[in-house]
């Protein structure tokens, strides 16, 4: 499943998408990119949400350690960042088990 990030070449951040995380769960852009460059990653098939679109769900952390839980997209070639927040207790229980 991580091909699908090993294969992306950068982001894609436009109007819709640019600050959306920063006012709702006070994650920041550069954040959400630090933390698919950081291990573990563990990225898995949201299938729930992948009605009109293949969506994905990423447990990681960024530089200064805070772990995130991202939904993200790709389009060609670059990761779509749908939403991020901290982890709740069960994701942080998995991520846990990885390190």
């Amino acid at each position: 499943m991580l091909n699908i990030v090993y294969d992306c070449v950068g982001f894609d951040w436009d109007d819709d998408n640019l600050d959306k995380n920063w006012y709702r769960h006070d994650v920041t852009n550069q954040e959400c990119e630090e933390l698919f460059f950081n291990v573990p990653l563990i990225v898995a098939n949201d299938a729930r949400h992948s009605t009109e679109e293949q969506r994905y769900i990423a447990l990681g952390k960024t530089d200064k350690e805070r772990w995130l839980f991202i939904a993200f997209t790709v389009c060609t070639s670059l990761i779509r960042v749908i939403s991020a927040r901290d982890m709740n207790e069960k994701e942080a229980r998995k991520y846990a088990k990885r390190l």
